[in-house]
């Protein structure tokens, strides 16, 4: 059993007996143990274009109700991975080292290793980069860097000036299953 926390109960997590789901209606920040967990903290108030909605919407940067504290603590006391958008500000704000594609590296406060990887590897319509943060002995991962068919985030025409669209607000979030894959290989691994 893997407990996936900050998950959408509609997600490829659902209906997988192998997962505890932990969505915002059951408070993935109370999640108290025992198994490893796969955690996907809310990214608006961390990601690069948290000063765009913190203008726009009046969203305080890294005020996200405790959820990225609460997920690296889980992945610290229980196991597992978290993932987050590349150059996540929370990074910074946790003492995480900056990831580095294609390698893992070794964090200074815990056992945990971090790396960079772009989710299109995976099978996402998008490049979408992403770090990891896992603890225990690290697996290799598939660090290549497809440029995807379409452009997340950074403005209104970066997908129309590099020439690609813009996917919908659920392709946007969505977990390639092979990603989701990746990531239980990862949590299952002592």
């Amino acid at each position: 059993m893997i407990a996936a926390l900050f998950v959408d109960p509609r997600g490829p997590y659902a209906n997988d007996p192998r997962f505890d789901i932990w969505d915002e209606e059951r408070d993935a920040r109370t999640y108290a143990g025992p198994h490893p967990v796969i955690a996907h903290p809310p990214c608006a108030r961390w990601c690069r274009l948290a000063p765009v909605n913190a203008a726009r919407w009046g969203a305080k940067i890294g005020q996200d109700g405790g959820t990225f504290k609460a997920a690296l603590e889980a992945v610290r006391t229980y196991g597992g991975v978290l993932e987050h958008p590349a150059y996540s500000i929370a990074w910074d704000r946790y003492q995480l080292p900056v990831p580095k594609r294609g390698v893992w590296r070794r964090t200074l406060w815990d056992e945990g290793f971090v790396t960079e990887v772009s989710q299109s590897a995976y099978g996402h319509v998008a490049r979408k980069r992403t770090w990891l943060y896992v603890i225990g002995d690290p697996l290799p991962m598939d660090w290549s860097d497809p440029p995807g068919q379409v452009v997340v985030g950074a403005g209104v025409n970066t997908g129309q000036a590099a020439g690609k669209g813009r996917p919908s607000a659920l392709e946007a979030i969505a977990t390639p299953p092979a990603f989701m894959e990746a990531l239980v290989a990862l949590a299952e691994h002592p």
